[in-house]
């Protein structure tokens, strides 16, 4: 059996963390190390680590803050696994995951995996709609946790990501620390020669975030990070990429057309009051929850006006910029 070496950076949340190592405590496959870093955290997670020295072979290291990125690979270069495991420090895991991950690539091996991720019954309501919204074929296509990604490759997610020290090796790791720092990376490592695939039974309880403020922030920064990564790879920017500010925008058109033609502002309203009754319908059909489908409508709009405006941010900065500028600068906080 492989040894592997479980990846997490965390930043000023001890108390996810717990629950996290909690989960790998319990794994039925024990042959795993777990290197946890600490990426300049106000609120240290030491304690809580040096709690499970007994019960896990578990590091912990601590450098100045430089973002998620850079944050893993110093848990790379630290590893002595032959195949490393990436987990955010807001997850949680079932007992079989590693012996899933397991047997899949003594089956059919690849260097490069991702796994799908849902919401746990113990999740707020909140929660529980963010999880929808973020999986819903009526605001990302349906496409997180598939096999395909926007019609191409599986792009492995960092959240839930495996690759072999060989992936690392090759790569260096990841070239920025932010701003979609893992399509960057896996789009490089495919680039590579390496092999992707979805293990969808390998999947984690994400738990993201609990407000729609914070979560807005989130959606705003991944719509900026598609931006980025036309940046590295120009051919990534796909026309689907554009449907959240396309929505933004026609949505937030709609008051205008009374004042300019009124045909236009009623057929707005029914087109908007037909998505969202869309909505509610899938969202109760996937929830079995009324409260939790009432939730998803908010969290989808949530969703789609933090990505499209994020995204136009980004891309406005984009057009009057040098072609040959990158974005390397480190995170300050942790997007996710």
């Amino acid at each position: 059996m492989r040894q592997y070496s479980i990846i997490i950076p965390v930043y000023n949340r001890p108390d996810e963390l717990q629950e996290l190592l909690e989960c790998l405590a319990r794994q039925t496959v024990k042959s795993f190390e777990v290197i946890v870093v600490e990426d300049g955290s106000k609120i240290k997670a030491d304690e809580i680590v040096h709690s499970f020295e007994g019960r896990l072979d578990i590091k912990y290291f601590y450098k100045e803050n430089g973002g998620q990125g850079f944050a893993r690979n110093h848990g790379f270069e630290r590893a002595s696994g032959d195949y490393f495991i990436l987990l955010d420090s807001d997850a949680l895991i079932e007992p079989d995951y590693l012996a899933i991950v397991e047997q899949k690539l003594n089956t059919d091996y690849v260097d490069l995996y991702g796994g799908p991720d849902t919401d746990h019954p113990s999740f707020s309501p909140i929660q529980k709609a963010i999880s929808y919204s973020m999986t819903s074929v009526f605001t990302t296509g349906g496409i997180r946790g598939k096999k395909n990604n926007m019609g191409g490759t599986f792009h492995p997610r960092s959240f839930n990501m495996g690759l072999s020290r060989r992936v690392w090796e090759k790569t260096g790791g990841f070239l920025t620390s932010r701003m979609g720092e893992d399509i960057l990376f896996s789009i490089g490592a495919m680039r590579l020669g390496f092999r992707s695939a979805l293990i969808p039974e390998a999947f984690i309880y994400h738990k993201r975030r609990t407000k729609f403020g914070p979560f807005f922030k989130q959606l705003k920064f991944f719509g900026r990070a598609r931006i980025n990564i036309a940046r590295f790879y120009p051919d990534e920017l796909k026309l689907v990429h554009t449907f959240p500010l396309l929505f933004t925008l026609a949505v937030c058109s709609i008051p205008f057309w009374f004042l300019i033609y009124k045909p236009f502002f009623y057929l707005g309203l029914i087109g908007l009051g037909t998505y969202i009754a869309l909505l509610f319908i899938d969202a109760l059909k996937q929830t079995k929850s009324i409260e939790v489908a009432f939730l998803g409508i908010g969290a989808a709009f949530v969703q789609l006006f933090g990505y499209g405006t994020g995204f136009m941010q980004e891309g406005w900065k984009r057009i009057w910029e040098k072609k040959s500028h990158r974005e390397t600068g480190a995170a300050i906080e942790y997007p996710s």
